[in-house]
């Protein structure tokens, strides 16, 4: 079974989301998890240890483990998370020119029919999910 397979029948069932995951060629696997309200350094610990357990049953290969939360800047992957964080401001960068242009910064407006509505500079933009390379949340603080 694939790590990305695995990940997505297993997290949901502890609480999480999984965001993203990584293998760097040194062997270690980095996994990115989410819930309402954030991730504690209690919840990387927990994850942790189930998933070493079920990696070890699977026979998954890798050195070492990291679990952590996506962090502020948040990739954006699926239309579940450009939905979820409507209204939020959004870096994104496209494969191909959308009205000539490829990198993007501007609040998201909503998505529908895996099509992410992006406003920026007084105008909206359209983009195709599978045209974005691309796309984290851009932090805002508010003082």
């Amino acid at each position: 079974m694939d790590i990305q397979n695995l990940l997505e029948k297993t997290l949901p069932g502890l609480g999480y989301e999984l965001v993203d995951h990584e293998l760097t060629a040194q062997g270690t696997l980095r996994v990115f998890i989410d819930k309402e309200g954030g991730i504690t350094v209690e919840d990387c610990a927990n994850v942790s240890n189930h998933l070493s357990r079920l990696f070890m049953v699977e026979d998954i290969d890798y050195k070492n483990l990291e679990i952590s939360s996506p962090g502020l800047d948040r990739p954006l992957k699926k239309a579940a998370d450009f939905v979820r964080f409507g209204g939020s401001e959004a870096k994104i960068k496209t494969r191909l020119p959308v009205d000539g242009q490829k990198n993007f910064i501007g609040r998201i407006e909503g998505c529908e029919n895996d099509t992410v509505r992006l406003s920026f500079d007084g105008k909206t933009v359209e983009i195709e999910l599978s045209n974005i390379d691309k796309a984290r949340l851009k932090p805002e603080f508010k003082f």
